[in-house]
């Protein structure tokens, strides 16, 4: 499954509210907020349609007309990856905009400050812990990682623990 960003697709929707209405224009707006719930809906093959028909309703001609088409087409091309109901129902991201987010705040910030080299052994360990303490399970990575050591220093605690002492009970 291949799912079509939708920051490519928004500024389509709003080239095309250009088309239409003037730009910074109340109208544009509303054409953006009503198209993209519409397209974010399942509905993309009618939308197209409806900026076909209103078109040739408007007899657009020249530069506009020619954009809108390659609009149309582009988003025709790609309309089997936008159905964004189906996505949204099963959970899927429709928009990179938080994973890029996420990207910048785990890695960028982290791994590019001044004068920082990293070989890839340490950049992933160190993108291991940012990670980790990014989803607040420091504490409890720490509480595992001190387990798991005590079990390799440690090894016959358990075995120990396990037996009775006999001559320590009696006195």
């Amino acid at each position: 499954m291949t799912i079509l960003d939708l920051m490519h697709v928004l500024p389509r929707v709003w080239e095309a509210a250009h088309v239409f209405h003037a730009e910074n224009s109340v109208e544009a707006a509303a054409f953006v907020r009503h198209h993209l719930m519409r397209i974010l809906q399942g509905d993309a093959s009618r939308v197209l349609a409806s900026w076909r028909r209103q078109a040739t309703c408007q007899g657009l001609a020249g530069a506009k007309k020619k954009g809108l088409q390659a609009l149309c087409a582009f988003l025709q091309k790609n309309k089997y990856r936008m159905r964004y109901d189906e996505y949204l129902r099963l959970g899927c991201p429709v928009a990179t905009g938080v994973i890029e987010g996420a990207c910048r705040h785990v890695i960028k910030d982290r791994m590019e400050r001044a004068g920082m080299r990293w070989k890839v052994p340490g950049a992933q360990a160190m993108l291991n812990l940012r990670t980790i303490y990014t989803n607040n399970d420091w504490t409890a990575f720490q509480d595992f990682r001190i387990a798991l050591e005590n079990e390799w220093l440690y090894p016959n605690t358990k075995a120990f623990a396990a037996n009775e002492w006999p001559t320590f009970q009696a006195a």
